[in-house]
This record gives structure tokens, sequence and C-alpha cells, in this order.
């Protein structure tokens, strides 16, 4: 295993670094300046510029990279533009809530996309199989901001049985903040569950035309255990990759929909910093956004190189 992570760290390394300099590079392409927001619209030249010089926004940008980029190996994420604050202070006033919206979500992806995965590939009538299909493929096609906005008119509008916007923390009440979170969180883990469904459907199929399926059937051996025991388990490898990766598209999703729930989460933040030209807000969003996602497909990966010997050594 210590040479499987060892083969992988190098890769890595140059992701994360080529990240870095496009989280640098493009807050500063992007149209706005940080100086002349601070400033307000009448400010003068000379002000927006003292106001640069200030910020260190004068310096070269390979400068202002170097030295933000030695922040982050020393703990120091900048200082916010917008908000007079360090930035770390910034994300973990609001981590809780993304974290609340991700861990849900994360739940959801699991049970529907495995859940609807297994029932199509298990499923033995032609209309079953149609229904769910697709089921799967309209949610395929749905964006999240799409499925956010049916579920508010159906169970926010509709019916009126859940709130459709603001949020109470999950840990200071459970019954009311599941309240407020169930619906972001399906709005976010739907459209990504039926991408694993399908993943698990088609393993499903591929797998019982393997021969040790057909030797458990001539054994007598009950189909249900065959369907758990050796279908559905010899099936899962693929979505394990899928579901790993998923996770790591969470924290990106979440942007636009904590935006239509009114969520006060990182998503918010990285649209206030954006459209302020917050830059090290930005910064540190993007990477941090990168980071787990790698992070996570580590994670699968080490999951799947533990399971097959073959992926250890490389072959």
């Amino acid at each position: 295993m210590s040479r499987f992570l060892l083969r992988r760290l190098p890769s890595i390394v140059l992701v994360l670094l080529a990240t870095s300099v496009i989280a640098f590079l493009l807050p500063r392409l992007a149209p706005g300046d940080p100086a002349a927001v601070i400033a307000g619209p009448d400010a003068s030249a000379q002000t927006i510029a003292a106001i640069r010089a200030q910020l260190g926004l004068d310096q070269p940008w390979v400068t202002q990279y170097l030295h933000w980029l030695g922040g982050l190996f020393t703990g120091d994420l900048g200082q916010s533009f917008q908000y007079g604050r360090p930035v770390a202070e910034l994300i973990g006033d609001r981590l809780e809530s993304t974290v609340e919206l991700a861990v849900l979500a994360g739940v959801f992806l699991v049970v529907f996309g495995i859940g609807l995965g297994v029932l199509a590939g298990s499923a033995r009538s032609r209309w079953a199989r149609t229904l769910i299909g697709g089921a799967n493929t309209g949610l395929l096609a749905a964006p999240p901001f799409l499925v956010g906005l049916l579920l508010i008119l159906v169970f926010g509008v509709a019916v009126r049985l859940l709130p459709i916007s603001g949020e109470t923390p999950v840990l200071d009440n459970p019954s009311i903040g599941l309240q407020y979170l169930l619906l972001p969180a399906l709005a976010l883990a739907l459209p990504m569950s039926a991408g694993v469904a399908r993943l698990v459907q088609t393993s499903m199929v591929g797998v019982r035309q393997e021969d040790f399926v057909d030797l458990a059937v001539a054994k007598g051996v009950p189909s249900r255990r065959i369907s758990v025991r050796h279908v559905l388990r010899n099936s899962l490898g693929p979505a394990v990759v899928a579901i790993g990766i998923r996770f790591g598209d969470l924290l990106a999703g979440a942007v636009v929909i904590e935006a239509i729930f009114a969520r006060n989460g990182l998503g918010q933040l990285a649209v206030s910093g954006a459209q302020n030209a917050d830059y090290a807000v930005v910064q540190v969003l993007i990477v941090g956004t990168v980071f787990i996602a790698v992070l996570a497909q580590l994670l699968t990966e080490i999951a799947l190189a533990a399971l097959d010997p073959r992926i250890r050594l490389g072959q």
C-alpha cells in the first residue's frame, strides 16, 4: 500500500499546485478591482492607488502568488478585502452549514444511487426496468438547481410540508434543522445519484452473466442470496469509484443550492467573494474544494486498492 501511495503522490502535488495557480489567476483576470470596491464609487484614482499599495496589489503577480502560497503552507489563509477579517474565521463561521448539507446529501447519494441501481439491476419486469430507467434518465438530465426549484414548488408551495429557505443548525435543534436541510440535500444528491444508479445497474447486468453466477444457480442457491452475496457484492466497484468522485462534487454543487435555499454557507461566501472581487476568499475556496475532491478520490482509490491487489501492484 505504501508503494501505491508513493506512486500517487507526485500527481496529487501537481494537481494541487496547478489548482493554486489557476485559483490565483482567475479572480485577477475577472472584471473588478477590490481597491475600487473598498474605496467606493466616488473615490479618486489616487485613493484607489493608495489602497492597492496598502493591500499589496501593486506588486508583481509572481510576488503576490508566492506570498499567498507561503501563507497557505503556514496556515495563513489571508485577509478578506470585503469583510476585513481573516479568511479562516469567515470559513469557520460558515463551515458547519455546508458540512451539514454535504453530509446529508452524501447519505442520500449512497442510498438512492445504490438503491435505484439495485432495483433496476434486479427487476425482472420490463415495465419496472423502463420506469426506473426513465427516472434515472430524467435525473441525469436535470441540473441540481432545477431539481431544487421543483422540490420547492412541490413540498414548499403546493404541499407546504417543509421550509424552503433559511436554516437552523442541526446540532442545536436536530428536528428543526433536518426539516430545513432535507430539500437542499435532496436537490444536491438526486441528480448525482442517478449516475451512480446507472453504473450499479450496468455492473449488475454484466455480473449476472458470469460463470460463477450460473454455477450458484445450478447448485440451487436461492435467488435472493445470489443477488446479495454474489451479484451485488461484485458490482459495487464502479459505484464506489463514482461515489468517491461525487463526494468532491457535493461542495461545488453546494454553491448553487445554498443560493436557492438561502443557506448561509460556503457557497454564499463564494458568490459574495466573486461579486466583490474578494481575491483571498475566492482563492482559498477554489483550492479547498479541489483539495477535498482530490482527497475523496485518493480515499476511493485506497479502498479499491485494498480490495483488488492488481491496483496496488499497478497492473
